[in-house]
Protein backbone atom coordinates (compact mmCIF):
# COMPACT_ATOMS: atom_id res chain seq x y z
CA UNK A 1 0.00 0.00 0.00
CA UNK A 2 2.78 2.41 0.89
CA UNK A 3 4.63 1.53 -2.31
CA UNK A 4 1.51 2.26 -4.38
CA UNK A 5 1.06 5.60 -2.62
CA UNK A 6 4.67 6.52 -3.28
CA UNK A 7 4.22 5.55 -6.91
CA UNK A 8 1.08 7.69 -7.16
CA UNK A 9 2.85 10.68 -5.63
CA UNK A 10 5.73 10.19 -8.04
CA UNK A 11 3.34 10.17 -11.01
CA UNK A 12 1.61 13.30 -9.70
CA UNK A 13 4.94 15.11 -9.39
CA UNK A 14 5.90 14.03 -12.89
CA UNK A 15 2.56 15.30 -14.25
CA UNK A 16 3.11 18.66 -12.52
CA UNK A 17 6.62 18.91 -13.98
CA UNK A 18 5.27 18.16 -17.45
CA UNK A 19 2.55 20.81 -17.11
CA UNK A 20 5.02 23.48 -15.98
CA UNK A 21 7.47 22.58 -18.75
CA UNK A 22 4.75 22.81 -21.41
CA UNK A 23 3.69 26.24 -20.10
CA UNK A 24 7.27 27.53 -20.22
CA UNK A 25 7.83 26.24 -23.76
CA UNK A 26 4.52 27.77 -24.83
CA UNK A 27 5.61 31.11 -23.38
CA UNK A 28 8.75 30.97 -25.52
CA UNK A 29 6.57 30.15 -28.51
CA UNK A 30 4.42 33.18 -27.73
CA UNK A 31 7.49 35.42 -27.75
CA UNK A 32 8.54 34.01 -31.11
CA UNK A 33 5.07 34.46 -32.56
CA UNK A 34 4.87 38.05 -31.31
CA UNK A 35 8.15 38.88 -33.07
CA UNK A 36 7.33 37.09 -36.33
CA UNK A 37 3.62 37.84 -36.70
CA UNK A 38 2.93 40.19 -39.62
CA UNK A 39 1.52 43.65 -39.01
CA UNK A 40 -1.38 45.42 -40.68
CA UNK A 41 -0.58 48.74 -42.36
CA UNK A 42 -3.01 51.62 -42.33
CA UNK A 43 -2.91 54.93 -44.21
CA UNK A 44 -3.94 57.88 -42.06
CA UNK A 45 -6.56 59.80 -44.03
CA UNK A 46 -7.57 62.16 -41.25
CA UNK A 47 -6.77 62.64 -37.57
CA UNK A 48 -7.80 59.53 -35.66
CA UNK A 49 -8.86 57.58 -38.76
CA UNK A 50 -7.00 55.31 -41.14
CA UNK A 51 -7.74 53.27 -44.26
CA UNK A 52 -6.51 49.71 -44.64
CA UNK A 53 -4.22 49.27 -47.63
CA UNK A 54 -5.08 46.73 -50.28
CA UNK A 55 -4.09 43.21 -49.23
CA UNK A 56 -3.14 44.17 -45.69
CA UNK A 57 -6.23 42.55 -44.18
CA UNK A 58 -4.86 39.18 -45.26
CA UNK A 59 -2.17 39.50 -42.60
CA UNK A 60 -4.78 38.89 -39.92
CA UNK A 61 -5.32 35.40 -41.35
CA UNK A 62 -1.56 34.92 -41.68
CA UNK A 63 -1.01 35.78 -38.01
CA UNK A 64 -3.71 33.33 -36.87
CA UNK A 65 -2.32 30.61 -39.14
CA UNK A 66 1.16 31.16 -37.72
CA UNK A 67 -0.19 30.92 -34.17
CA UNK A 68 -1.95 27.69 -35.09
CA UNK A 69 1.30 26.24 -36.45
CA UNK A 70 3.23 27.30 -33.35
CA UNK A 71 0.65 25.62 -31.11
CA UNK A 72 0.55 22.45 -33.22
CA UNK A 73 4.34 22.06 -33.20
CA UNK A 74 4.55 22.64 -29.43
CA UNK A 75 1.70 20.19 -28.86
CA UNK A 76 3.36 17.43 -30.90
CA UNK A 77 6.82 17.96 -29.40
CA UNK A 78 5.50 18.11 -25.83
CA UNK A 79 3.51 14.90 -26.30
CA UNK A 80 6.54 13.05 -27.70
CA UNK A 81 8.80 14.36 -24.92
CA UNK A 82 6.28 13.46 -22.19
CA UNK A 83 5.80 9.96 -23.59
CA UNK A 84 9.56 9.41 -23.54
CA UNK A 85 9.39 9.72 -19.73
CA UNK A 86 8.59 6.04 -19.13
CA UNK A 87 8.13 6.28 -15.37
CA UNK A 88 5.42 8.94 -15.77
CA UNK A 89 3.25 7.05 -18.24
CA UNK A 90 -0.32 6.73 -17.09
CA UNK A 91 -3.55 8.72 -16.64
CA UNK A 92 -1.82 11.47 -14.66
CA UNK A 93 0.57 12.11 -17.54
CA UNK A 94 -2.42 12.66 -19.82
CA UNK A 95 -4.01 15.04 -17.32
CA UNK A 96 -0.80 16.98 -16.74
CA UNK A 97 -0.15 17.31 -20.45
CA UNK A 98 -3.73 18.42 -21.15
CA UNK A 99 -3.77 21.03 -18.39
CA UNK A 100 -0.32 22.29 -19.32
CA UNK A 101 -1.28 22.55 -22.99
CA UNK A 102 -4.49 24.47 -22.24
CA UNK A 103 -2.74 26.94 -19.95
CA UNK A 104 0.25 27.08 -22.29
CA UNK A 105 -1.89 28.01 -25.29
CA UNK A 106 -3.52 30.79 -23.28
CA UNK A 107 -0.14 32.09 -22.09
CA UNK A 108 1.24 31.93 -25.63
CA UNK A 109 -1.65 34.02 -26.96
CA UNK A 110 -1.49 36.67 -24.22
CA UNK A 111 2.28 36.95 -24.19
CA UNK A 112 2.50 36.92 -27.97
CA UNK A 113 0.04 39.77 -28.34
CA UNK A 114 1.89 41.77 -25.67
CA UNK A 115 5.24 41.22 -27.39
CA UNK A 116 3.73 42.25 -30.73
CA UNK A 117 2.47 45.48 -29.15
CA UNK A 118 5.90 46.18 -27.67
CA UNK A 119 7.64 45.44 -30.95
CA UNK A 120 5.17 47.48 -33.02
CA UNK A 121 3.88 50.21 -30.68
CA UNK A 122 0.75 52.01 -31.73
CA UNK A 123 1.59 55.67 -32.55
CA UNK A 124 -0.27 58.37 -30.69
CA UNK A 125 -2.10 60.82 -32.98
CA UNK A 126 -0.12 60.15 -36.20
CA UNK A 127 -0.17 62.88 -38.87
CA UNK A 128 -2.30 62.63 -42.00
CA UNK A 129 -0.61 60.75 -44.84
CA UNK A 130 1.56 58.54 -42.62
CA UNK A 131 1.66 54.75 -42.83
CA UNK A 132 0.95 53.11 -39.49
CA UNK A 133 1.75 49.47 -38.61
CA UNK A 134 -0.68 47.88 -36.19
CA UNK A 135 0.15 44.58 -34.44
CA UNK A 136 -2.14 41.70 -35.31
CA UNK A 137 -4.05 39.71 -32.70
CA UNK A 138 -5.12 36.13 -32.29
CA UNK A 139 -8.71 37.13 -33.01
CA UNK A 140 -10.49 33.84 -32.33
CA UNK A 141 -9.85 31.78 -29.21
CA UNK A 142 -10.71 28.55 -31.04
CA UNK A 143 -7.10 28.30 -32.18
CA UNK A 144 -6.13 27.71 -28.54
CA UNK A 145 -7.64 24.22 -28.78
CA UNK A 146 -5.15 23.02 -31.39
CA UNK A 147 -2.24 22.51 -28.98
CA UNK A 148 -4.06 20.52 -26.23
CA UNK A 149 -6.05 18.56 -28.80
CA UNK A 150 -3.01 17.38 -30.74
CA UNK A 151 -1.03 16.63 -27.57
CA UNK A 152 -3.84 14.54 -26.04
CA UNK A 153 -4.62 12.64 -29.24
CA UNK A 154 -0.95 11.83 -29.80
CA UNK A 155 -0.53 10.43 -26.28
CA UNK A 156 -3.68 8.33 -26.72
CA UNK A 157 -2.30 7.08 -30.03
CA UNK A 158 0.98 6.08 -28.39
CA UNK A 159 -0.91 4.31 -25.59
CA UNK A 160 -3.06 2.41 -28.10
CA UNK A 161 0.03 1.18 -29.97
CA UNK A 162 1.76 0.06 -26.77
CA UNK A 163 1.05 -3.61 -25.99
CA UNK A 164 2.51 -3.55 -22.47
CA UNK A 165 0.13 -3.73 -19.54
CA UNK A 166 1.83 -0.83 -17.74
CA UNK A 167 2.61 1.10 -20.98
CA UNK A 168 6.29 0.31 -20.50
CA UNK A 169 6.54 2.18 -17.19
CA UNK A 170 7.97 -0.87 -15.38
CA UNK A 171 5.24 -1.04 -12.73
CA UNK A 172 3.60 -4.31 -13.78
CA UNK A 173 3.61 -7.25 -11.31
CA UNK A 174 5.99 -9.96 -12.45
CA UNK A 175 4.91 -13.61 -12.60
CA UNK A 176 5.38 -15.36 -9.27
CA UNK A 177 5.91 -12.15 -7.32
CA UNK A 178 2.28 -11.72 -6.18
CA UNK A 179 1.88 -12.02 -2.39
CA UNK A 180 -1.75 -12.59 -1.32
CA UNK A 181 -0.96 -11.85 2.32
CA UNK A 182 0.48 -8.44 1.38
CA UNK A 183 -2.38 -7.72 -1.00
CA UNK A 184 -5.31 -8.81 1.19
CA UNK A 185 -3.94 -8.25 4.70
CA UNK A 186 -4.76 -10.59 7.58
CA UNK A 187 -7.46 -12.35 5.54
CA UNK A 188 -5.08 -13.43 2.79
CA UNK A 189 -3.86 -16.93 2.12
CA UNK A 190 -0.96 -16.52 4.54
CA UNK A 191 -3.35 -16.22 7.50
CA UNK A 192 -4.49 -19.83 7.22
CA UNK A 193 -2.61 -22.60 9.10
CA UNK A 194 -0.06 -24.67 7.23
CA UNK A 195 -1.67 -27.28 5.01
CA UNK A 196 -5.03 -25.50 4.94
CA UNK A 197 -6.52 -22.66 2.99
CA UNK A 198 -9.82 -21.13 1.96
CA UNK A 199 -12.42 -23.56 0.69
CA UNK A 200 -13.09 -23.48 -3.04
CA UNK A 201 -16.35 -21.94 -4.15
CA UNK A 202 -19.25 -24.38 -3.86
CA UNK A 203 -17.65 -26.74 -1.30
CA UNK A 204 -19.15 -27.38 2.15
CA UNK A 205 -17.57 -28.37 5.42
CA UNK A 206 -20.01 -29.25 8.24
CA UNK A 207 -19.54 -27.53 11.55
CA UNK A 208 -18.04 -29.55 14.39
CA UNK A 209 -19.02 -29.39 18.03
CA UNK A 210 -16.48 -28.05 20.45
CA UNK A 211 -14.47 -30.86 22.02
CA UNK A 212 -15.74 -33.50 19.60
CA UNK A 213 -14.13 -34.94 16.54
CA UNK A 214 -17.37 -36.10 14.81
CA UNK A 215 -20.81 -34.80 14.05
CA UNK A 216 -23.66 -35.66 16.46
CA UNK A 217 -25.75 -38.55 15.27
CA UNK A 218 -29.08 -37.00 16.28
CA UNK A 219 -30.30 -33.47 16.66
CA UNK A 220 -30.94 -32.57 20.32
CA UNK A 221 -34.64 -32.44 21.33
CA UNK A 222 -36.15 -29.27 22.69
Amino acid sequence: MQASRRGLRGEARAAAVIAVAVILVSALGGVGWGLLAPTEQLFVVEPGRGAVLTGESVHQFDAVAMFLCFGAVIGVLSAVAAWRWRGARGPLLQIGLLVGSLLGAFVMARLGEQVAQWYHPRPHDPPVGQLVELPTEVGTWLVLLAQPLLASLLVLFFAALNSSEDLGAGTAVEDGSFDPAAAFGPYGAASYPAGTGPLPYGSYEPAREAGSGSLPETRPHR
